[in-house]
């Protein structure tokens, strides 16, 4: 990380005095993100194998931010050592400010005008800010080509189709995959297309929305990232939300171009079809191939998008052989043992507690669950400024935050608890507990359980009990 270092010193004239890995949402990219800081500011760097990617984002990310486009600034590169430095826009995606603020199907009022601010710029990604565009910095392909179209179609019947072992003439689905292509690209084709518009690359920072990883930009059709952005698998977003959005963001582009509300909507099914397939190409390959399980995670919920399509959109082209093979993913029951299966009643009750005081009893009957100690952690009780406050607190939350042991100590927790969880809701349990304790239950014990519950309430299919036995027992 010494590159990082080294920008960060370049750009603000003094060395980091931190640096954290951040962990993200196990993500696919390959990228090694890092948040560098001292007393006074932030910034977070970059360090990518794929240089023509780098390239790609750092060029798209000067000429958005020259067309007034909210995307982070680009602040130092080294593109000899596939690294660069860019604005810190904080920790809340999208989706995570959806995930907290929802109950089951229904969303929270502030969620659904933070996707209506978010749908208001997409027009202008796409059709004022594209006008001057460099597309030969574009990275695999400057335009969502016939190629294009087919490496995403074989990415998933090789690694979703064939590795889910889902039965298809292969013939008659290369003529379904012919014939939707010819019927994709006869859509107008000269706008920004984002590639990977969806609610993990969008960033809240005071409330505003601010954009990320378009590296993988192109020119294509406007319906591509609308269909990305409200079919986004585990958002879940219910379906009159998503007309709800579809309208307001037709609207929204009306003000760019004149608009055939009539012929965008003939294309729009056809490409939520492409997308939901590329994505699950992406969770087959990480998921069935790379054996990274938490990927299959999103399955169920892009399952449950294409159930919906297929009792409620009828496509104006024939591909009946790629339908087959969606009924065929429904009825499969590799795929049915994805789903969390009695998950809705799964309900994982969180305990922050003292040692001092010994472990929450469980009230279930089911034996505990997970007790983790976390007094091997830095302990911020030590220090005068936090002994009055909790591991709710900013101060106390942005100290642990800095601390690397903390961040190896929570990856390690995730990862049991989401292999727990996962197997949890296939087999049908109700209860899972799980406990984190420190010296006096009031810091690192609060901080630990908070970050838990958070993680688990971005999957629906968990009911999220948080207890802090010390602070609450302080309060009644």
């Amino acid at each position: 990380m010494e590159i990082l270092s080294s920008l960060f010193g370049q750009y603000f004239h003094r060395a980091p005095t931190r640096m954290v890995a951040l962990q993200g949402e196990l993500g696919g990219s390959g990228r090694k993100i890092v948040r560098l800081s001292d007393e006074q500011r932030s910034a977070v760097g970059i360090i990518h194998d794929v240089r023509e990617e780098n390239v790609a984002f750092l060029a798209f990310s000067r000429h958005f931010r020259r067309h007034g486009l909210p995307v982070p600034e680009i602040y130092a590169e080294d593109l000899d050592q596939n690294a660069y430095l860019e604005e810190d826009l904080g920790d809340t995606t999208l989706f995570e400010f959806l995930s907290a603020n929802r109950s089951g199907e229904t969303i929270a009022p502030e969620v659904i005008e933070a996707y209506k601010a978010v749908v208001a710029v997409l027009p202008r990604f796409q059709v004022e800010a594209q006008r001057d565009l460099d597309y030969s910095v574009c990275y695999p392909r400057g335009r969502f080509d016939r190629q294009s179209i087919a490496w995403d179609l074989n990415y998933f019947k090789y690694y979703f189709l064939r590795l889910a072992a889902i039965p298809f003439n292969e013939q008659a689905l290369e003529d379904d995959f012919d014939r939707l292509t010819e019927f994709l690209l006869s859509a107008p084709q000269d706008y920004f297309l984002y590639r990977d518009f969806q609610s993990r690359n969008v960033m809240l920072v005071g409330g505003k929305p601010y954009f990320v990883d378009y590296q993988g930009g192109r020119k294509g059709a406007l319906q591509y990232d609308i269909a990305s952005l409200l079919y986004d698998a585990k958002a879940d977003l219910p379906p009159d939300v998503r007309q709800l959005l579809l309208d307001y963001y037709l609207d929204q582009l009306s003000k760019y171009i004149a608009l055939d509300r009539e012929s965008f909507l003939r294309f729009y099914y056809a490409f939520v079809y492409v997308r939901i397939m590329q994505a699950l190409g992406a969770y087959g390959f990480r998921g069935f191939y790379e054996r990274k399980s938490h990927f299959l995670q999103s399955v169920p919920y892009a399952l449950k998008n294409l159930r919906w399509l297929l009792h409620h959109v009828k496509l104006p082209i024939a591909i009946p052989t790629l339908l087959s093979a969606f009924n065929n993913m429904l009825a499969s029951e590799k795929l049915l043992a994805l789903s969390p299966t009695g998950g809705g009643n799964l309900t994982v009750r969180i305990f922050s507690f003292s040692f001092h005081r010994g472990w929450p009893k469980d009230e279930t009957g089911n034996g505990g669950g997970f007790v983790f100690d976390g007094r091997s952690l830095p302990n911020p009780g030590r220090e005068e400024r936090f002994k009055a406050l909790t591991g709710r607190d900013a101060p106390v939350i942005e100290y642990l935050n800095q601390q690397e042991s903390v961040h190896q100590f929570l990856a390690s927790v995730f990862s049991l608890v989401d292999s727990s969880v996962h197997e949890y809701q296939r087999r049908g349990f109700t209860n899972l507990m799980i406990s984190f304790g420190c010296t006096g239950g009031q810091h690192r014990s609060v901080y630990l359980a908070e970050q838990l519950a958070k993680r688990l309430r971005s999957n629906h299919g968990v009911n999220v009990v948080l207890h802090h036995r010390e602070l609450e027992a302080l309060a009644g």
